[in-house]
């Protein structure tokens, strides 16, 4: 019930305001000297234009062109209504007002042609639909290709063994000097010395302390 109200309301004030331009518009025809029948083909003309421009705006979208002739078409109803206010002598019509009233019609007609055969290059084109997947009977089958057989690679040579470590060559004068520390070290704790210890007591490398601790044996 409420919306019903709500739209009858619209439609009434729609009624009402259209008339009143419409008027206005026959008016300020008629006072720039378009008498009889031309009075009233003006604000059909414009109203025709305004309603063109609506529906090429919402049928395809927002263009330059369609909100070009839109804001023609509303100066020109607009100016109407301020025009018969009390704004301009209608008695007496300024020279722009008769120039302006007069190419009106080619205007009109420039722009109705316009919106009705102009395609929208605004608009965003059309998505290309992506190509068909190809059928799954005509796919090739693509076979795989034989490998080629492996050739018996040479013999790889047998691997060198590590060369043995050099013979330490030790001294006989150390090797004097070694038997005098483990004759002392067995008299005085009644054991033969290590290897660790010969070598701490000579203060020489390891390898060496092995060869003496060899020839001490």
């Amino acid at each position: 019930m409420t919306r019903s109200l709500r739209v009858d309301a619209v439609l009434i004030q729609a009624v009402i305001a259209g008339a009143l331009s419409f008027a206005h518009l026959h008016d300020l025809a008629a006072a720039a000297g378009q008498d009889g029948w031309k009075a009233w083909a003006y604000p059909i003309s414009v109203d025709l234009l305004l309603v063109a421009a609506w529906r090429r705006l919402r049928n395809d979208g927002p263009s330059r062109l369609a909100w070009c002739w839109f804001v023609v078409a509303l100066v020109a109803s607009l100016g109407a209504n301020v025009a018969t206010a009390g704004f301009l002598d209608l008695d007496n019509p300024p020279a722009l007002l008769r120039l302006g009233i007069a190419g009106w019609p080619a205007l009109a007609f420039l722009g109705g042609t316009l919106l009705a055969h102009a395609q929208n290059t605004d608009s965003n084109p059309a998505p290309v639909p992506p190509a068909p997947a190809p059928d799954s009977a005509e796919e090739t089958v693509v076979e795989p290709e034989a490998v080629p057989a492996v050739e018996d690679a040479p013999a790889l040579p047998a691997a060198t063994p590590a060369p043995e470590p050099p013979t330490v060559q030790v001294p006989a004068a150390l090797v004097d000097h070694a038997r005098k520390v483990a004759a002392d070290h067995e008299a005085r704790t009644g054991t033969r010395i290590d290897t660790d210890t010969l070598r701490a007591r000579l203060g020489v490398p390891a390898p060496m302390a092995d060869a003496i601790a060899a020839q001490l044996a």
